[in-house]
């Protein structure tokens, strides 16, 4: 739990400093810098989306795999994340939240850093390898870039960034609670950890183009999403063992 503890740590360092720099900042600059911020954002998810769907063999010819099941989770994923309605939901929250603190934009800037924080396989295999055998040199790393995240994301969209570090504490602590048995699965379906970040990098994208384009895409509703390629792989092992 270290290295979590330590990731937690720079999230509310890096987002306190964001929001002391947002101060004294004339609010067109900050929406100039909230699209800049958009399009790395943007960006990154794509560079992810990309490195787990594309791969290149010996012969140097790039080879595809992955497409349909990133098609299909974020389908499923949309469709059961407005049965739930896990946007209004959360958004719900946050404004419960937004009038106790006097904080707009609470939920953009909560959903939005829990996502990018949490996406990846270095926030699983990092809790794993905290969990097993208290390597935290992951986290380290996580750490260091997250708390430049914070930091830029704090800036523009206030202390809904500083908070996601409470989501980001009990998914990372859970992972490394329980690593013992999440390793073994991991192991076992060597895919599953490349679609699982590929998807979550997909959303990713969602949240650059509500930067640049304003709120559009319910990305809360994508969360499910996420799910879909764990329970496919858990299926073809069940059906395997058969």
């Amino acid at each position: 739990m270290f290295g979590t503890i330590v990731n937690v740590i720079t999230v509310i360092i890096g987002g306190v400093l964001g929001m002391l720099l947002k101060k004294g900042i004339k609010g067109e600059i900050m929406d100039n810098v909230m699209k800049a911020e958009g399009a790395a954002v943007l960006i990154i998810g794509m560079n992810g989306v990309l490195t787990n769907m594309l791969s290149a063999g010996a012969d140097g010819k790039i080879t595809e795999s992955g497409g349909l099941v990133l098609l299909i989770s974020l389908a499923l994923g949309a469709f059961i994340g407005e049965i739930l309605k896990i946007d209004d939901r959360i958004n719900g929250l946050g404004g419960w939240v937004e009038k106790r603190i006097k904080s707009n934009g609470f939920s953009k800037g909560f959903v939005s850093a829990f996502i990018i924080f949490c996406v990846g396989s270095m926030s699983i295999i990092g809790a794993i390898n905290d969990g097993l055998s208290g390597d935290s040199s992951v986290l380290m790393v996580k750490s260091t870039l997250d708390f430049i995240t914070a930091m830029v994301l704090a800036s523009t969209m206030g202390i809904g960034v500083v908070f996601a570090c409470v989501p980001l504490f009990v998914y990372q602590g859970l992972i490394s609670l329980f690593a013992s048995y999440i390793k073994p699965v991991i192991e076992s379906s060597p895919d599953m950890m490349t679609q699982f970040s590929m998807v979550g990098y997909a959303i990713i994208m969602c949240i650059g183009i509500n930067f640049i384009a304003g709120q559009k895409i319910k990305t809360a509703n994508l969360l499910p999403a996420m799910l879909i390629p764990v329970l496919y792989n858990l299926l073809k092992m069940v059906e395997n063992l058969w």
